[in-house]
């Protein structure tokens, strides 16, 4: 090897004619070979990835292999040649503070593409998990988590790459791992409020109580569907298209009622009452057929009638009838009342009104006291 250097040497530097010369033109002839090696050894791991890594990845049931390894390509085949940089320069007879800065320049600029390799790979990852993995409804949370999701993994890639340096470079990580932990508790005790919000609005994407688009019903009667799903609070839009702004805390220790859950099918009920002397079975299946009537009303569940309580002045009955999509109850619901004044009043069935009947009893006159 020492013979081969010496003839290079003597090839392409002939004027070195003193041993230090000599010694340190045959560790630049040495660094030069390592950096031409590994940038060698990174395209020829660019010309696998391009024609023989995607037929081995052809044989997997998921396209996710073949995407990560698509993403990573060009990274890997840097990563290859900085380290064939930093490995020559090592070898070369530099002064010490000069050596210093450029093998630091170099480690700093490996840890950055190792980041970079590993938030890619994450990247493709949830991208693929958001397209393949959940239905329609699931998929757009998943949507509005995914950047929340990249930029925590962003966060803890950068601290970790920080340690690495740090640590590399000989500083105290011990140190400064307290100061931020000590900065972190004073920052959480002075903003508890917060944290709370964004502690209830992980857990509102994790638990998924409603989703995106979701018609849902607050313990204090207001209707709406969801909006947003932030880290502060949720945003509901009413349905007099008011937008409804409740923060995640209250809305995790509240009873909410979510009418898209488990599908979007919602039954109706219409309450009435007939006068007293009905036929109760006439009443009944008139309501029903009164009901499938109407095109949005599903026929299966059918529509059912039930004679539910004796009243004051009228009999009362209960309509229950099933549509497919919550949106359209309240048309449906009045296509029905309207069919059902009609039909009664085509078949003579009274709707009463409340009526109160007072009997008055006359006031006996005061008989007259007797002495005795």
């Amino acid at each position: 090897m020492d013979n081969l250097l010496t003839l290079l040497i003597a090839l392409f530097v002939p004027s070195a004619s003193d041993g230090t010369s000599t010694l340190w033109a045959k560790h630049l002839l040495l660094a030069t070979l390592v950096i031409a090696s590994f940038w060698l050894l990174s395209q020829a791991v660019a010309y696998l990835f391009r024609h023989w890594v995607g037929r081995l990845t052809s044989f997997t049931r998921t396209d996710l292999d073949d995407r990560i390894l698509k993403r990573i390509a060009p990274s890997v085949s840097l990563l290859i040649t900085f380290t064939g940089i930093y490995l020559g320069f090592r070898s070369l007879p530099l002064h010490e503070k000069l050596f210093k800065l450029i093998a630091g320049g170099l480690y700093v600029a490996n840890v950055v593409i190792v980041c970079v390799l590993v938030y890619r790979v994450l990247n493709e990852t949830l991208a693929w998990y958001v397209e393949h993995c959940q239905d329609q409804q699931d998929s757009l949370l998943s949507r509005q988590m995914t950047p929340l999701a990249e930029k925590v993994a962003m966060i803890f890639i950068i601290g970790g790459a920080l340690m690495v340096v740090l640590k590399h470079f000989h500083y105290d990580i011990l140190s400064l791992v307290t100061a931020l932990g000590i900065g972190s508790l004073a920052i959480g005790m002075a903003a508890k409020d917060s944290l709370a919000h964004l502690i209830s609005g992980f857990t509102l994407m994790l638990d998924r109580p409603f989703r995106l688009g979701d018609r849902i019903q607050l313990i204090g009667g207001q209707v709406g569907d969801v909006q947003d799903i932030g880290l502060r609070s949720t945003k509901i839009k009413t349905l007099d298209n008011q937008l409804l702004v409740i923060p995640n805390s209250d809305l995790c220790n509240t009873m909410v009622l979510n009418q898209a859950f488990p599908d979007q099918r919602v039954k109706g009920r219409i309450n009435l009452g007939v006068a007293y002397g009905s036929d109760i079975d006439q009443v009944k299946t008139l309501l029903v057929a009164t009901a499938q009537e109407v095109a949005e009303v599903l026929a299966d569940p059918a529509p059912e009638a039930f004679f539910t309580a004796f009243g004051d002045s009228s009999l009362s009955l209960a309509l229950f009838f099933w549509v497919d999509e919550y949106g359209k109850l309240f048309a449906t619901t009045d296509q029905i009342n309207t069919l059902i004044l009609r039909r009664f009043r085509e078949q003579g069935i009274e709707i009463p009104y409340p009526i109160r009947t007072i009997l008055m009893q006359p006031q006996e006159a005061p008989q007259p006291s007797q002495r005795t």
